[in-house]
């Protein structure tokens, strides 16, 4: 199984989110960095430092608290992104991800903050969000 890097800086979020979504779930996105063509050469090659390296699986997990109130519950789907996405590393391509929490899980069905049934149910909808990006 291969090393799935964190990304660490904000630019690199931002870059990736910008390249677009692979994949779509009801409560998260899955958005993929694309490489683009320009600066590759010429004299302004040097001048643009690389954002990623190539051929290095990365990936960011972003949960706000605009959804997710409580930081024990931010920190549970975190932990669960990463988990998921190490058994998917050998599927992916190796090129920045970032998933990103878009909407709330119901309170009302999950009254803990860091039940077992939200864990359940959180890993369940990022294997299926990890699935689609793999599937062409």
């Amino acid at each position: 199984m291969s090393a799935v890097e964190r990304l660490t800086q904000w630019t690199e979020f931002q870059a990736v989110m910008a390249a677009g979504s692979v994949a779509r779930t009801p409560h998260f996105v899955l958005h993929q960095w694309r490489p683009t063509q320009t600066n590759l050469a010429g004299p302004e090659f040097e001048k643009t430092p690389a954002l990623f390296s190539l051929d290095v699986l990365m990936l960011g997990a972003l949960t706000p608290k605009r959804w997710a109130k409580r930081a024990v519950t931010r920190n549970l789907i975190r932990r669960q992104i990463h988990s998921v996405s190490q058994e998917f590393a050998a599927q992916l391509r190796p090129t920045p991800y970032v998933v990103r929490l878009r909407t709330t899980f119901d309170t009302q069905k999950f009254i803990s903050a860091s039940s077992d049934a939200l864990k359940i149910a959180v890993r369940e909808e990022l294997t299926q969000l990890f699935g689609k990006a793999i599937s062409p």
